[in-house]
């Protein structure tokens, strides 16, 4: 009588995702303990909002469609700063990784029994989580500064998913330039286009209202559609083909971020 026995992926799997948690509850528990870069990531997009609104917002507003009221431009500029704060948690994911790197904990880690892709899965999920919890906050602010919304259940279910779709690709791209950072300075300031990228798109002013060239970059980069996607399904505008091609921008960054940190993590490997 035969007995079946487990196969060997399947303990290796469940080692790399015992191993994953253990990382990610370290990652949580250090951003616990050391709470100024969450701060940071909340103040950021908080700013803008209260800057766009109502600093800006009557100038603006009234120029966007022959004179937008103050009340629509909030409804307007609102997915743009929630699109902001998906990006922001790109600068700790990298500060985060470039200081395990430099302060030699990597090395202390590879000489255990823990799986290599467990380490930077643990900053890639607890920057999911970080952005997650900042996306609540500034969300609220935007309803109690007077954003309104017709989104459904459904729709509201779809914007969170391309928001978190989007925190993580651009999580696993921070890790690598953290990772290729030679100090945190460097790795807090190589992710700051990724953050400050949707304000050369749709997300303050229409891209049909900027000069030629710079509408041609607007309409192409991969925050457009993004942002576009989010604001048709939080305020009924039209979406398109905006929402397929979002999903392969998302799609794209976490594929490059995954085999680009991957590579860098096994080459400092063997180095």
């Amino acid at each position: 009588m035969s007995t079946a026995t487990a196969t060997p992926a399947t303990p290796a799997r469940s080692h790399a995702l015992h191993d994953s948690m253990t990382m990610l509850r370290r990652n949580l528990k250090h951003m616990q303990r050391y709470p100024s870069m969450t701060i940071s990531i909340v103040v950021t997009p908080l700013l803008m909002l209260l800057l766009f609104v109502y600093v800006f917002g009557g100038a603006l507003g009234a120029g966007i469609g022959g004179g937008t009221s103050h009340a629509d431009y909030i409804n307007y500029v609102v997915p743009g700063i929630i699109l902001m704060t998906a990006t922001s948690g790109a600068v700790a994911t990298a500060v985060s990784v470039c200081t395990d790197m430099t302060e030699g904990i990597i090395k202390r880690f590879r000489t255990m029994s823990i799986s290599r892709g467990a380490v930077l899965s643990g900053h890639v999920f607890g920057s999911v989580i970080q952005v997650t919890t900042v996306l609540a906050l500034v969300t609220g602010v935007a309803f109690a500064i007077g954003f309104r919304t017709t989104a459904s259940p459904v729709e509201w279910l779809a914007a969170i998913g391309l928001l978190l779709f989007l925190a993580f690709g651009l999580a696993w791209l921070s890790a690598a330039m953290g990772m290729g950072a030679k100090t945190v300075e460097a790795a807090s300031n190589a992710p700051l286009p990724l953050t400050l990228l949707p304000l050369l798109g749709s997300a303050i002013v229409p891209t049909d209202s900027m000069p030629t060239v710079m509408r041609w970059f607007a309409e192409y980069q991969p925050f457009t559609p993004i942002n576009e996607t989010l604001r048709g399904l939080l305020l009924g505008t039209s979406i398109g083909n905006d929402g397929w091609i979002a999903l392969a921008w998302c799609a794209g960054l976490a594929v490059l971020g995954y085999a680009w940190s991957r590579a860098v993590f096994n080459r400092e490997a063997t180095a």
